[in-house]
């Protein structure tokens, strides 16, 4: 890599430029241009280069004037639902999607969805203004208004979350029905024989896989299973707790319990210790894991991963996929569950 030159380097008050970088690698403008875009048909050492004097010049591209030029905006959006029931789960999911788009030409644009607000308002905005070229949404339902809208408008995204609609869309999901077959399987082998199911919010098409395979795998085992079916989710931990001890002193409580969530398990767990239940002993509990809190504080509760920044990176590769115009039905996959025992 040469010198920079003079009033080239990241103190100068100029903004570099595409010539910017052609002065510094020796290259035309027209190829300078086609390399950041992304062009085939060059050479890789070319590619290289040009990208690695765009990176030691601290060049960013003009969104304006791509968007002029050619329609496309460079960015991916992230719409992250304010009901967020894993812990870290936003910041593994954003750490992922900026591992997949390292080294490309889009950028990152995260827009919340705040609780009590209508979700299709951040939809409705990315499609009237065009802020970005693909939306990444989180947290689907099974007739999910966002995407009917985006389907409406033929406009490319994937969805953190499968659906109920006809019309296949990109989408990935957690493999709910392996957690759930997973987590059965094991408390069963750990000679359990009356299980329940705590579960948050009702509305979303996690829901209804997580409690299918729940009253299908415990039918097949030939095992008693409970659902806790009033809205967990919406509990505060106070609330999480108190249910954890009535649990714990329940005449016939159950001996395996099966949480979705490790941000509601904590406070649950430690209501079943407040009312005398010995975790892993009397009573066996799997939670479904998505940091490394929960066996910290308590060793003796199995756990079954998510990995969330595993699939940031897969919502990304597939929307930017669907972006270079790949059909929605060859778009759709399932991330498989990683178990924790202690044994």
């Amino acid at each position: 890599m040469q010198k920079l030159p003079r009033g080239t380097g990241r103190t100068t008050r100029q903004r570099p430029t595409l010539k910017t970088i052609a002065e510094l690698t020796g290259l035309s403008l027209s190829t300078v241009s086609l390399a950041l875009r992304g062009g085939g048909a060059l050479k890789e050492e070319t590619s290289r280069k040009v990208a690695e004097a765009a990176k030691q010049l601290g060049y960013v591209p003009d969104r304006a004037g791509v968007r002029l030029r050619t329609g496309k905006t460079n960015v991916i959006a992230l719409v992250l639902s304010g009901d967020d029931e894993a812990i870290d789960f936003a910041r593994h999911m954003i750490l992922g999607i900026g591992k997949a788009i390292s080294g490309t030409r889009y950028h990152l644009n995260v827009m919340p969805e705040f609780p009590g607000a209508d979700p299709v308002e951040s939809v409705r905005y990315i499609l009237e203004n065009r802020v970005a070229d693909g939306v990444i949404i989180t947290h689907t339902t099974p007739r999910d208004p966002r995407v009917q809208l985006l389907m409406d408008h033929d406009f490319p995204f994937v969805s953190h979350g499968r659906t109920e609609f006809y019309t296949p869309h990109a989408a990935h999901d957690f493999h709910s029905e392996a957690f759930i077959e997973m987590a059965v399987s094991r408390l069963v082998k750990l000679g359990c024989r009356d299980l329940m199911l705590t579960i948050g919010y009702g509305s979303t098409t996690n829901y209804y896989n997580l409690t299918r395979s729940f009253r299908e795998a415990t039918y097949r085992l030939g095992v008693r299973g409970r659902e806790h079916t009033q809205e967990v989710g919406a509990l505060k931990a106070a609330d999480l707790r108190s249910f954890g001890e009535q649990i714990a002193r329940m005449p016939d409580r159950p001996d395996g319990l099966i949480c979705d969530s490790e941000t509601r398990a904590m406070p649950l767990l430690g209501g079943l210790v407040d009312g005398g239940g010995r975790l892993g002993t009397d009573i066996k509990v799997i939670c479904k894991l998505t940091s490394d809190v929960l066996p910290m504080v308590y060793p003796s509760v199995e756990t079954i991963e998510e990995d969330v920044y595993a699939a940031g990176i897969e919502l990304t590769r597939l929307l930017l996929r669907r972006i270079a115009g790949e059909p929605p039905d060859a778009l759709r996959t399932l991330g498989e569950p990683i178990p924790h025992w202690t044994d």
